[in-house]
């Protein structure tokens, strides 16, 4: 995370994502979030990395971690358009590394208060870790599950982006090629964690994981991801496993064994009334982290084109989507009509984020309502007419254009007025990608 919060200094993505812009998109129930005024974003950023090397170091552990977490949380809320898949994971984990105690080896915190020193850990947190890491992987796969990607799109449109590959990307513009990483990435995804939960099979899963997340960094822009999720993959290994390693690194003496044997006695008495209230809050924490990523089944439509329950449900790298968006604004009692571009008020990437997805696209429509005050008072009307392209598709509407957005709400609910997608999926050529970028533009 210091490594991430280095990268948004240098690239000045904290500027560009969070002062420049005049308009910020919010998540439902979190409109009151808000950029900081000025340069306390970058001051913000800044104690995000000095505490991710607190944690990393185990100095002041507890509150670093509690400090943390919010921290980012609050920078993840501030801007839908920046959601990301890993940035949703990191807020899960650092909210559970609050109550793990990971200071207790190998670390300043331990050094400075021998009291808190210990050569084991209860086994719930371990396991919580993984269950929470094997989250993604596997709803990754069930979400890969859909006639796309079965059928070789989105990859192939990424693969013939990509042909300067090392070793294997002439082949990439092969239909053999194109199905071979498809059916791979899903299978991966779906039975990486068993293989990686049996000793006779984790070396080759952890190997294979790993060039899975290499090959994933090479083809496309995901920052950290790949790194967070080859180190984190490793929890997955015998817990004294770096002890063992550094016992045949120094030829000492492990002590791993200290006090194994109070725990597993105390483990036999049964639990407390503390530890079954643990019990139950993990039980349920558990429950939501696997209901949460279907509840998509629960919309009409395919997901990939009407967004509804896309977020927070594990689906990375699962379409190429591209649309185009205008707005007109009309006034009422006047009859006045004004198109309205909205690279005017949003900065380019928000405005490329916003036109495929129709819950920012209705937030976009009550902000120009603002913006253009009437007469008598009066709102003034928004609809919006957006063309978009899902997976190589020929485009169509997404939003009906005759819907005034101004008078829609943001809801939880199936939304009306998103067009169902009925553009079939066609074979993918070089010439139908030039048609559809020539349509879109």
């Amino acid at each position: 995370m210091f490594w991430e919060v280095c990268r948004y200094f240098n690239r000045d993505w904290i500027g560009s994502y969070w002062i420049t812009p005049k308009f910020n998109f919010n998540y439902a129930g979190f409109e009151w979030v808000s950029p900081l005024p000025g340069l306390l974003m970058y001051w913000h950023f800044a104690l995000l990395g000095v505490l991710a090397i607190l944690i990393a170091v185990g100095w002041f552990y507890r509150v670093s971690m509690l400090l943390f977490s919010l921290g980012f949380i609050y920078i993840f809320l501030l801007e839908p358009a920046r959601y990301l898949n890993h940035f949703y994971l990191i807020c899960l984990i650092s909210g559970l590394m609050i109550f793990l105690p990971a200071h207790r080896a190998f670390s300043i915190d331990s050094l400075q208060s021998p009291r808190l020193r210990s050569h084991v850990a209860p086994a719930w947190t371990l396991w919580l870790l993984r269950f929470q890491i094997a989250v993604p992987y596997f709803f990754g796969g069930i979400a890969k599950l859909n006639g796309d990607w079965l059928r070789g799109q989105p990859m192939g449109l990424w693969l013939s982006e990509s042909m300067d590959f090392p070793l294997i990307g002439s082949f990439f513009d092969r239909a053999w090629m194109v199905y071979l990483l498809s059916y791979s990435g899903l299978l991966l995804d779906l039975f990486i964690v068993p293989f990686l939960l049996w000793k006779r099979t984790r070396w080759a899963a952890f190997g294979i994981a790993t060039i899975f997340h290499l090959t994933n960094a090479r083809l496309f822009s995901i920052g950290i991801f790949p790194w967070f999720m080859i180190a984190a993959t490793a929890l997955f290994f015998e817990p004294d496993w770096p002890r063992r390693f550094l016992k045949w690194v120094f030829r000492g003496k492990s002590t791993a064994s200290a006090d194994l044997t109070r725990y597993v006695e105390f483990g036999q008495r049964g639990l407390s009334d503390r530890q079954k209230g643990i019990a139950a809050a993990i039980a349920i924490y558990m429950v939501v982290q696997c209901v949460l990523p279907l509840r998509h089944y629960l919309y009409p439509g395919n997901v990939n084109w009407t967004e509804e329950g896309h977020r927070f449900a594990w689906h990375m790298k699962l379409r190429d989507k591209d649309a185009k968006a205008e707005f007109f604004v009309r006034d009422p009692s006047s009859g006045w009509v004004e198109r309205v571009e909205p690279e005017v008020f949003l900065t380019s990437w928000q405005a490329r984020k916003m036109a495929a997805r129709p819950d920012m696209v209705l937030q976009f429509c009550h902000y120009l309502a603002t913006q253009f005050p009437t007469v008598d008072g009066q709102p003034v009307e928004v609809r919006a007419r957006v063309m978009a392209s899902l997976n190589g598709r020929s485009p169509q509407l997404l939003i009906d254009p005759s819907v005034d957005l101004v008078q829609v709400d943001l809801s939880y609910l199936p939304s009306s007025w998103i067009i169902p997608l009925t553009t079939p999926l066609s074979p993918l050529k070089k010439e139908v990608m030039a048609k559809v970028t020539t349509v879109l533009d």
